[in-house]
């Protein structure tokens, strides 16, 4: 999918667009990375298709429901997911190790902070789950890091609207 089928899929199905990309962006499903889909809905909202407030209001309530699965899915299955994940991918295993240590040891913080960093911020989700991390606990310190990368990203595309835009064509 490219930039300019994500523009025309925002004017012809708005808010829910937003909604289901930046769902399925958060559980790090492959295609287009945020710094590209946020601004676009930034850019959408600054042409008066929907409120600056609204898509990033979706654009947050999208990525704790797509991080929510990422930590179910490290809660109920976590440790099967990361051992199978590591033998797929066995040059991984430093980093997935030192996240799980991160999580362990900084707790709430390293989640917000992960929430802060690109990979890291969907990722951080499946240690946060199979460490068992409290639910609630954990999603405020992701909605805070959602929250300020998503205003970032959102806000870049309604300031700057239509150059971001050209930027990618």
């Amino acid at each position: 999918m490219d930039v300019q089928t994500l523009n025309n899929y925002f004017y012809q199905y708005g808010g829910i667009v937003i909604f289901v990309v930046v769902f399925l962006e958060y559980m790090n499903i492959p295609g287009l990375p945020s710094g590209i889909i946020m601004p676009l809905a930034g850019i959408w909202a600054s042409k008066g298709g929907i409120g600056f407030g609204t898509a990033l209001f979706l654009s947050i309530v999208a990525g704790i429901c797509g991080s929510w699965v990422l930590y179910f899915i490290g809660r109920f299955g976590g440790e099967f997911v990361i051992r199978k994940y590591i033998e797929r991918f066995p040059k991984q295993k430093a980093f997935i190790n030192k996240a799980m240590e991160r999580v362990q040891t900084k707790g709430y913080l390293a989640v917000f902070l992960g929430k802060l960093i690109p990979a890291i911020r969907t990722i951080i989700s499946i240690p946060a789950g199979a460490l068992r991390m409290n639910f609630i606990g954990y999603t405020i310190c992701s909605a805070l890091g959602i929250l300020i990368w998503n205003l970032a990203f959102v806000g870049a595309g309604y300031i700057f609207g239509e150059s971001v835009l050209q930027f990618f064509r």
